[in-house]
């Protein structure tokens, strides 16, 4: 269950879509780089203010200190200093100092700025100072000058305030500018590259799990190899195994529909035909008893197999009907299976102890050891045995809070192609005209116990090895 936004950031950007998220994300980037440089910025703008003063004050007073006092008139020095600025000038050089000053100079200062030995945190916090809480009397600025050890003026901070205003406006509708142009490239480039592309494979997810069957929604990779191709060779990749997974369990599932619709016939047919059979049995003729036999047996092969893919076929499995029960006795039951192949004479030894108890449902378990040990005498009948006679021996014993049951036989071994899929239904049959059910039923039934079923390679050619916890 998704969770709401919690924050009011949260809040807001969740009204949006991705690509208008970018884009506003991009403009308040993109200002708040403009203000990190705005702010060294207005401090060296207001220190080039001051020193430009300072240099127009000095020629100023270099001028009026150079001419005859009588040549000058006090009009025209007025508009020197107004022309600069300033209140009062003073120079400082040559062993005496020059002063140039209107009437109404003021007796005090409200600061005064050494730009000399000027540190830049002193700058910029000067130049805020300046902008956001002006003082209403003039400040006192000190400077180098050309050929003097320094220059001083008295100034009004309103002019200075007001071109730093002009200043911080012009950048201000800059950063406008450049942020709105640097994010509609990035917008638009996110868009083409990045959000396109995605929507694509949402829309094609969207498009697949409507139909998954179908092979052509699978969606059509493009050249691309950066991260969208890799993503889009692995979608296809994924929902290429999935439709085909899919049109498999498909066809499976109208194989069981079918296999149900005549299990009813096909069983009262096998039966009439076994009970034809045992009254042959009965019959004294020499080739009824020497065919009987065999029709005996191939009705049972086929029982088997009808109900052995009725069992899978079942949507599950009954839960065990666990107990305590001596494990010999079903272990000797399995010796009559060798005579499913008597021409091939398998030879069958069991070592289990007698008081060797195994919590198990006895039915399933029983069904279990049938299929693993029929499994091996189909195999040792069509392939034989490369050490003589074939042999399947069956060993149990306790290990702890389980039993381990081991059933191996001297066979050639199962092919390696074919481990792999070997409780795979359908699919891990290692013999010919096997159908592939044996293991995966037993596999499920020693699950529902808890229990494992695994192919030993380290205790002879073929080997199983199932263990059944206790409860």
């Amino acid at each position: 269950m998704s969770r709401e936004p919690t924050t009011f950031a949260g809040r807001f950007f969740s009204q949006f879509g991705l690509s208008a998220r970018l884009l506003l994300l991009t403009v308040l980037f993109v200002m708040i780089a403009e203000v990190l440089i705005y702010v060294p910025s207005v401090a060296n703008f207001r220190l080039t203010w001051l020193n430009d003063r300072l240099a127009a004050a000095q020629i100023a007073a270099m001028v009026l200190d150079a001419a005859p006092e009588e040549s000058l008139s006090e009009e025209l020095e007025l508009r020197l200093l107004h022309g600069v600025g300033a209140k009062a000038i003073a120079l400082k050089g040559g062993g005496r100092r020059s002063l140039l000053a209107t009437g109404d100079v003021p007796p005090e200062v409200s600061k005064t700025v050494d730009l000399r030995d000027a540190k830049w945190m002193t700058l910029v916090q000067d130049a805020f100072s300046a902008l956001f809480t002006p003082a209403d009397k003039p400040i006192r600025v000190i400077g180098a000058g050309m050929g003097v050890e320094f220059v001083e003026m008295i100034l009004d901070q309103a002019p200075l305030r007001h071109a730093m205003i002009e200043f911080s406006r012009n950048i201000l509708f800059l950063s406008l500018f450049i942020s709105i142009i640097t994010a509609s490239l990035v917008y638009l480039t996110l868009q083409w590259v990045i959000v396109r592309p995605v929507r694509r494979l949402t829309g094609n997810i969207a498009d697949f799990s409507s139909n998954p069957e179908d092979a052509s929604r699978v969606i059509q990779p493009t050249d691309r190899v950066d991260e969208i191709g890799l993503a889009e060779q692995a979608l296809a990749r994924m929902e290429t195994t999935l439709a085909d997974e899919l049109r498999q369990k498909r066809r499976l599932a109208q194989l069981g529909l079918a296999v149900s619709k005549i299990n009813h016939e096909l069983r009262n047919m096998l039966t009439t035909a076994q009970l034809l059979t045992d009254r042959l049995d009965r019959v004294s003729d020499e080739s009824v008893q020497r065919i009987a036999p065999r029709l005996v047996s191939t009705l049972d092969r086929a029982i088997a197999f009808c109900e052995t893919t009725l069992a899978y076929g079942r949507a599950t499995e009954p839960l065990p009907q666990r107990r305590l029960i001596p494990l010999a006795p079903l272990i000797a039951e399995l010796s009559n299976l060798t005579d499913l192949a008597p021409e091939v004479g398998i030879a069958f030894e069991a070592q289990v102890p007698e008081d060797l108890m195994i919590d198990a449902d006895p039915d399933q378990l029983s069904r279990v050891l049938v299929n693993v040990v029929r499994n091996a005498i189909q195999a040792l009948s069509q392939t034989g045995s490369p050490e003589g006679q074939p042999r399947i021996d069956v060993t149990a014993s306790r290990e702890g809070g389980m039993v381990c049951i081991l059933i191996k036989d001297n066979g050639p071994g199962i092919p390696e192609r074919t481990k792999a899929n070997l409780f795979t239904p359908f699919q891990g049959s290692a013999q010919k005209g096997g159908t592939g059910l044996g293991l995966p039923i037993a596999a499920e039934l020693v699950q529902l116990h808890g229990g494992t079923i695994t192919l030993d390679d380290g205790h002879g050619k073929t080997c199983f090895k199932i263990t059944i916890p206790d409860r």
